[in-house]
């Protein structure tokens, strides 16, 4: 059994990529670049902001991309899931199986964010060491499109639309980002699949999870779309004070609000404006090329508008 000295942090990083098809036909979703940096790369700098922490991920499709970058970022450990995919509930209780202590710091391989995490661990260690105090957090954000929460006034989980509980209270969206102490992991049923599942029964149990509602307007964008991808990369640059990323040896073309790889072939005289290329992104000399996410085999045109 590991020492809890060390908050684990487990980034989900097994999903299909099936909306970012055909551009993840060859890397996972977790891998993609976000202009500078994969997903994966960049919650991991930001967990590794709280402090001490050992760094887990979970891999299904093409896991063997993930655990070489695991290795390379650092991981404690990549857990592979095959032949079957666990969920949003297995994993966790895999990791408590397996002797991790020390809670457990849950994050999406699909996100990009900039909340405070240490802020987000801190209030939610405070929180359970009170007396009846919840030993599970959720960190909330506001997406009217979304917001399936509801919060009762006791700022805990009273409930998510079409799933469970009460249809009343603050609505809210949960962001993905969670923390659970090793007595709730030890409560996870084996087995089970869907996280909702288990707060569900801890709600029926009387120990109805908190809801951190303090960065509710924080940056947070669902990359696995091709308009969150948009949306993350333009985010990144924003981030990083650029107003093109180009990882190209030419400059012989105009550029705007863009991100070009590297391998992809720019003639002279083109225009590239808010827009993301791909390897594999074909371009022709003198093309205008605008508000597209172009790579190998595909072209999406992505309107300008955020989604997040």
């Amino acid at each position: 059994m590991m020492e809890k000295d060390s908050l684990n942090v487990l980034i989900l990083a097994a999903g299909l990529g099936t909306r970012l098809r055909p551009l993840t036909n060859d890397v996972p979703k977790p891998l993609v670049p976000v202009v500078d940096a994969s997903i994966l790369d960049l919650q991991a700098r930001k967990a590794r902001a709280i402090g001490n922490i050992r760094l887990h991920a979970n891999a299904h499709y093409l896991a063997d991309q993930v655990v070489a970058a695991g290795k390379t970022l650092g991981f404690e450990k990549v857990w592979v899931e095959l032949p079957d995919i666990l969920g949003t509930a297995g994993p966790l209780k895999r990791i408590y199986n397996e002797g991790y202590r020390g809670g457990l710091l849950i994050m999406n391989g699909d996100a990009y964010c900039n909340f405070d995490l240490k802020a987000f661990v801190r209030n939610a260690l405070a929180l359970a060491a009170q007396p009846n105090g919840p030993q599970v957090a959720l960190l909330a954000v506001d997406f009217p499109k979304v917001n399936t929460f509801r919060v009762g006034a006791d700022g805990r989980l009273a409930g998510v639309v079409g799933r469970f509980g009460s249809e009343e209270g603050l609505p809210a969206t949960f962001s993905g980002v969670s923390w659970y102490s090793d007595e709730a992991l030890s409560r996870i049923r084996d087995g089970e699949f869907d996280i909702r599942e288990f707060w569900k029964q801890e709600i029926a149990a009387g120990r109805a999870p908190f809801v951190d509602m303090t960065q509710l307007h924080a940056t947070w964008i669902d990359m696995g779309s091709p308009e969150g991808l948009m949306s993350a990369c333009m985010a990144r640059m924003d981030e990083l004070g650029c107003k093109f990323y180009n990882d190209t040896e030419t400059n012989a073309c105009a550029m705007r609000k863009c991100v070009i790889h590297a391998g992809v072939e720019m003639p002279s005289m083109a225009v590239i404006d808010h827009s993301i290329l791909y390897p594999g992104a074909i371009v022709n000399q003198g093309e205008i090329i605008e508000n597209e996410i172009r790579g190998k085999g595909f072209k999406w045109n992505v309107p300008p508008t955020p989604v997040y």
